[in-house]
């Protein structure tokens, strides 16, 4: 008999460990909001803001947990048709920041951009749900779902959401039916380029390419082709590179390495790293960043609030942030792994990889381990859209888990 969409059991520790998230991320986002300098005090309203954000969330996680499951796969195409037709509206509104990104609702701001990774996530899960699929029918189908989100993303432009969701496509690749030398081919030529930029561990690449290959046991014709393909690229690069600009060299520089331009481009990196370092083990204490209430760390209740966390906590706060972190991930995918029927498999591994990535990323660029790229830290960082969006997310890994035995 066939439970009702009301009576299925929800992971209440998955719900507890994400309401401690959201919590810790108002708390930290009401320091960032505070600047103390002495007895002067000026406070900002974000945190305000952000607690409307988190109702509005829970809410509408009640809300999706409690609508049933084949209304929400009918609903991913329409809704992400739609969502195509805002990406491109977007384009025509207003730059913020020289990025065109966001909708302004007058009450608050919408971005496309983070609807378009969760529902093309679900969307591509949808087409790959299908029996006796091809392996070139795998690929044409990703191609199809992500391209159109992919290329307006890019013009906004956007290019942290776009790697993001090109990564989570990719993962949900990996899991699939498709052969995993082919996603080795498909990702090989971007390897190559980065790998480029250093003859030795070009070499070593190319080497462990044709080992895997040879592994694989292809044919001599695709093996020699993806070889000669990926060796070309060593000697195209470097033309390719001569022949930017120099201004477009130093960009691409400083994406790489912040120092290179201390005073632009690099500021923010070089100052989230002086706030966490100067955090010590216990911190400066909260409400007491240095770096945050002088204002030498730009967009500290956004992007580079890791950097108030690892500066007023120390490494002891931020050493527990990452436990209850790990625990909520660990949890989530706990429950991805009892999942059976593809659709539901494939759209909450590509979830679990969007949260993944978003985290490492935002961690690692306070950290100055990779560029820039202005990716939030999920459930923490300033932002509505970004929390709302999540939250759904998570909330459809909980209703595929507690409802799958209707689909078994």
């Amino acid at each position: 008999m066939s439970r009702n969409p009301s009576q299925a059991r929800f992971d209440l520790i998955l719900i507890i460990l994400m309401i401690i998230l959201m919590i810790f991320g108002v708390i930290m986002i009401y320091s960032a909001s505070t600047t103390k300098i002495g007895d002067l005090v000026e406070r900002e309203n974000y945190y305000l803001k952000q607690i409307i954000w988190v109702v509005c969330s829970l809410l509408a996680l009640v809300v999706i947990l409690n609508i049933p499951p084949a209304f929400i796969e009918a609903l991913v195409l329409p809704a992400y048709l739609i969502n195509l037709i805002l990406l491109v509206l977007v384009l025509f509104l207003p730059a913020i920041k020289g990025s065109h990104r966001w909708i302004s609702l007058g009450f608050a701001g919408f971005q496309p951009s983070e609807l378009a990774k969760l529902l093309t996530i679900i969307l591509l899960a949808k087409q790959l749900n299908k029996t006796h699929i091809t392996n070139l029918q795998i690929l044409k189908q990703a191609v199809a779902v992500t391209i159109l989100p992919l290329i307006l993303i890019l013009i906004e432009p956007d290019l942290g959401t776009a790697m993001t969701l090109l990564i989570c496509v990719f993962t949900i690749l990996a899991f699939s039916d498709l052969p995993f030398w082919v996603i080795v081919l498909i990702i090989s030529p971007m390897i190559s380029i980065v790998a480029s930029f250093n003859l030795y561990f070009f070499l070593f690449w190319i080497a462990a390419l044709v080992f895997y290959l040879v592994r694989q046991r292809l044919s001599l014709l695709l093996a020699g082709l993806t070889v000669l393909l990926n060796s070309a690229l060593y000697f195209l690069v470097p033309f390719a590179w001569n022949s930017l600009k120099t201004y477009q060299q130093n960009r691409i520089i400083t994406f790489i390495n912040p120092l290179h331009d201390p005073f632009g481009a690099g500021y923010q990196i070089i100052q989230a790293k002086i706030a966490i370092g100067s955090g010590g083990w216990l911190g400066k204490g909260f409400l007491m960043g240095s770096q945050k209430n002088l204002q030498f760390l730009p967009e500290h209740h956004t992007d580079f609030i890791f950097s108030v966390i690892g500066e007023e906590l120390g490494f002891f706060g931020c050493l527990f942030f990452l436990i209850i972190y790990f625990l909520f991930l660990m949890r989530l995918m706990s429950n991805v792994s009892r999942l059976k029927r593809k659709f539901m498999y494939y759209a909450s591994v590509g979830i679990v990889a969007n949260l993944v990535i978003m985290m490492f990323v935002n961690i690692g660029m306070n950290l100055g381990i990779v560029p820039a790229t202005g990716i939030p830290l999920p459930f923490i960082a300033y932002g509505g859209t970004n929390l709302l969006f999540n939250t759904l997310a998570v909330g459809l890994i909980m209703k595929f888990a507690a409802q799958k035995s209707l689909f078994e």
